[in-house]
């Protein structure tokens, strides 16, 4: 047990404060009664801490009156603290006691689990949650991080104006998008940011993502991509019709001429080599999220985004009323881990049906599911809206009702192969809002950037504030 407490650790500390009051603000910041081993040392560190919002003297009589009063004073004890040498660094001594106490925490921990599991008889994923619960409070309990001042800051920024004039004044600085126009609007994607693009059935929610993976990989960087409904072999289809321009139908029945054969051979071959981990598992929690991807990224630096397809589709820990309580969690959770890991996390949302009922049927804000906090926890909001898909179900509906009345029906509607798609910045909280013209095309899932003359199109708007792979020469690696 002697490696889980340092009493002499203990002692110094708090005579520091008795020696200088003016510490005791700084040493609580870092420091909870708790992470003494000592009772009487948490009484006494907890005492300290009322007399300072009483705004009376942290000297030996005050303690004394206010441990009396509690009935926790200890004559002994005390003496031991008064008679410790005064330190005038505490900050290793701090880190010292920060240490004892998280060994102390995994040591209960380890023997929570011990009980759950054989005692209580709990679910391993029941466990499993617990434990990665547990963990993290210890982790964040562990962080402390002070004031960054100016020279620090003034020296990373001139680091980070020197990187961007390399790059020959790109406007790209963030993370690349994989679309030169969305590039264009928003510099890449921050490398703390949470990413919402949102949808309607049908619109290509998952398409639009994939892409942005294919291209990150292509570049060398590394994607995890969580898919809670769809396998990873789907997505790998996907992606292989988008980079070899055979059709996804083509390639699920395999009806390829011998040049595609030798086509698909070779991009099989390449995206053996990528960096893509797929997850594909069909449940996740933010904390399954969180643990995953931080030994992921532990392992793999070359990660440079995470993508989630769907955020409806994780689940909370229990404990939450309601579902929006649920969502408030998942999307904190997600913007926190973000800006732990210093890359994009990506994550696809539902839109509700009142889209449906108006005659603009272009989305808003107001149409995301529990969309409040998933609207102030989000940096950048997409929202993908192909006019076409919603012109074609007006005729199928016009073309039934006109055989329901008897009569004769000639559609005007005309099939594309390449669809104009709208992607609509709804929110971009270090940018304008607007729309960004991409083109859909569809026998290959594939977006690409609309082309006019060489723009980039852009209506700115300031505001304020299953095909078997397992005979191919590649294995999609699982987190």
């Amino acid at each position: 047990m002697e490696n889980l407490y340092n009493l002499n650790v203990e002692r110094a500390v708090l005579s520091a404060i008795l020696f200088d009051p003016q510490i005791v603000e700084d040493v609580a910041s870092r420091l909870k009664p708790e992470d003494f081993y000592l009772p009487f040392h948490q009484h006494v560190f907890a005492s300290m801490e009322g007399l300072a919002l009483e705004e009376k003297p942290i000297d030996e009589e005050f303690l004394r009156k206010k441990l009396l009063k509690i009935g926790k004073f200890d004559e002994v004890a005390m003496v031991d603290i008064l008679s410790a040498n005064p330190i005038t660094n505490t900050k290793a001594y701090i880190g010292e006691i920060k240490a004892k106490a998280n060994k102390r925490a995994l040591v209960t921990l380890a023997t929570e689990i011990k009980k759950v599991t054989i005692e209580d008889d709990l679910e391993a994923d029941d466990v499993m949650n617990l434990v990665e619960r547990k963990l993290y409070q210890i982790t964040q309990e562990s962080t402390s991080e002070d004031f960054r001042e100016s020279d620090e800051v003034t020296v990373a920024m001139m680091e980070e104006i020197n990187r961007l004039k390399a790059m020959g004044n790109s406007k790209l600085i963030g993370v690349d998008t994989g679309f030169r126009n969305l590039n264009d609007r928003t510099s890449g994607f921050g490398k703390g940011d949470l990413v919402i693009v949102a949808a309607r059935p049908a619109m290509g929610k998952t398409a639009l993502v994939l892409n942005m993976a294919l291209r990150a990989v292509e570049r060398n960087e590394g994607v995890a991509f969580f898919s809670l409904e769809m396998p990873a072999e789907q997505l790998m289809l996907r992606m292989l019709s988008a980079k070899t321009s055979i059709p996804l139908q083509a390639l699920r029945v395999g009806d390829l001429r011998d040049e595609q054969w030798t086509q698909l051979s070779a991009a099989v071959d390449e995206m053996s080599r990528r960096k893509l981990f797929v997850d594909d598992g069909g449940y996740a929690t933010i904390h399954h999220v969180r643990s995953k991807l931080r030994k992921l990224k532990s392992r793999h630096p070359e990660i440079s985004m995470a993508i989630i397809d769907y955020l409806q589709l994780m689940s909370g820990e229990g404990g939450r009323e309601g579902r929006q309580q649920e969502i408030s969690e998942i999307s904190r959770g997600l913007k926190q881990l973000a800006r732990e890991l210093q890359m994009p996390i990506i994550a696809l949302s539902q839109l509700n049906r009142g889209v449906e009922s108006r005659d603009n049927k272009r989305p808003m804000l107001s149409d995301l599911r529990e969309s409040g906090a998933i609207e102030q926890d989000a940096d950048i909001i997409l929202f993908v809206y192909r006019d076409d898909v919603y012109r074609e179900a007006q005729e199928k509906e016009r073309e039934m009702k006109a055989k329901a009345e008897g009569k004769e029906f000639q559609s005007t509607f005309q099939k594309k192969l390449e669809e104009d798609t709208e992607l609509i910045i709804g929110k971009q909280r270090n940018g304008p809002t607007g729309t960004v013209e991409l083109v859909f095309q569809k026998r290959y899932t594939r977006f690409v950037d609309a082309d006019k003359g060489g723009a980039a199109p852009f209506e700115v708007v300031y505001e304020e504030g299953n095909i078997d792979m397992s005979e191919g020469n590649f294995e999609i690696p699982t987190i």
